[in-house]
Parts: C-alpha cells; sequence; structure tokens
C-alpha cells in the first residue's frame, strides 16, 4: 500500500530497497521505525500534556498502544 504522498517511482524504488535488504536488516528497520513512532506520539503527549509527568506521559502513551482494557488489567490503578 502506498503513502498517498508518495510518487509510484518512489514508492517502487523504496520497495526495491527492502527487497534488497536481509531479513534481519529488515527486522532492525522495523524495530527502529516502531522506536521513531513511539518518540513522536509522546512528544505529542507532552505537548498537549505539559503537566504531565514522565510517568503520565508514558502511562498515556501506553494507553494508546494498549487500548483502555488491555492498558487497565496491564496496569492496574494507573491514571
Amino acid at each position: 500500500m502506498r503513502s498517498r504522498d508518495t510518487t509510484g517511482a518512489t514508492h517502487e524504488a523504496q520497495l526495491r530497497c527492502y527487497r534488497a535488504m536481509s531479513g534481519a536488516d529488515r527486522v532492525a528497520l522495523a524495530a527502529q521505525l516502531s522506536e521513531d513512532v513511539r518518540a513522536v506520539a509522546l512528544a505529542g503527549i507532552r505537548a498537549r500534556h505539559p503537566e504531565y509527568s514522565d510517568r503520565d506521559a508514558w502511562h498515556a502513551l501506553r494507553r494508546l498502544l494498549l487500548g483502555d482494557e488491555l492498558f487497565g488489567k496491564a496496569i492496574p490503578g494507573a491514571p
């Protein structure tokens, strides 16, 4: 699936690069991208809620990632 802001030629070039990578390199890239997305999400939470402590901001991120029900089961008593 191609992003709306990516041309077809760019998308194809990106796919060729991914296909040329080893499996381990693709896993490492996926892990890095996931970490980057979490960092951006956490920065957004902190920007919207400057009053949150570090712990509160991490709880908010975990709640986004897990959903309310699983978050409540995983971290009972958290705000």
